[in-house]
């Protein structure tokens, strides 16, 4: 049987790459998206993979991304919204939205959207790589989406984690009937360079941290390959979001639907789909 056509963004480094590696071992066909072409080509190269350019500070890159995915791909069985970072100070990207905001859930928001059609005829899973960051830092005020004021690094990368969580739960509640199924999880305190661009604490913490409590990017990537190659609704509960395989807590608005709902509305018409 042939595998899965799994896409991965943010699949050049750290966990993405990671993911790209063990589900190629299993037989999946994986297609790589990433910013950098050096070692977006590297990784493909490795694996045998197909890959594609996107920049998500540039949401122009993922409509034609997405174009480009359509025309190649009849099926896409999995979409792993897997790229983002932690940014350092306020930076409002060329399409007008702060970056943090942007790259870590508007264009994955966006991608989906644009892929919405196929993933329904693929009766597909999509999955968010989400952070503990949310329930921590997080707090989404949907008449601040930008974080014009009192940015903090710190705060604006916890609140979009938290929104990959709320978009996870939203899209699996509005689509699970049409054939999506949708999940988010942590993978860890992960020792990869994702936050290199950072002046945040959380750059130091993550980039000379507490040694014990890092994990590698194999292990992070654990949780993100078995909800990709296990059943929804059989082997894990719809819409949920999971700590090393297991349904995990989060920041309560997370679990707050009319704020999902808000939340999900508000991204629509940012990014003009309907």
């Amino acid at each position: 049987m042939p595998g899965k056509t799994i896409v991965i963004t943010g699949g050049s480094d750290g966990i993405g790459a990671a993911a790209a590696r063990q589900l190629t071992q299993q037989g999946e066909r994986v297609v790589l998206v990433g910013r950098s072409p050096q070692k977006t080509e590297a990784v493909a190269r490795e694996i045998g993979a197909n890959w594609y350019l996107a920049d998500f500070a540039e949401l122009d890159d993922v409509r034609e991304l997405a174009e480009k995915l359509l025309a190649a791909y009849p099926r896409i069985d999995v979409l792993a919204n897997n790229a983002g970072g932690l940014m350092g100070d306020r930076t409002v990207t060329v399409d007008g939205h702060e970056l943090t905001f942007q790259v870590n859930h508007l264009a994955p928001f966006l991608l989906t959207s644009l892929l919405h059609d196929r993933l329904v005829e693929s009766q597909a899973t999509v999955i968010g790589t989400a952070s503990s960051a949310g329930r921590v830092f997080g707090r989404v005020d949907l008449d601040d989406l930008e974080s014009a004021h009192d940015y903090r690094p710190s705060r604006a990368y916890g609140t979009t984690k938290l929104q990959n969580i709320m978009f996870a739960r939203e899209l699996d509640r509005r689509y699970r009937d049409s054939g999506i199924s949708a999940a988010s999880f942590h993978p860890g305190i992960v020792a990869t360079n994702f936050s290199s661009g950072s002046n945040s604490h959380l750059r130091r913490f993550y980039a000379r941290g507490v040694r014990r409590f890092l994990t590698t990017a194999e292990k992070g990537a654990d949780t993100l390959v078995w909800l990709a190659t296990t059943r929804p609704g059989v082997d894990w509960p719809h819409g949920e979001y999971f700590t090393h395989r297991t349904v995990s807590k989060s920041n309560r608005q997370a679990y707050d639907e009319t704020l999902c709902r808000g939340l999900w509305d508000r991204s629509a018409a940012l990014v003009g789909v309907g």
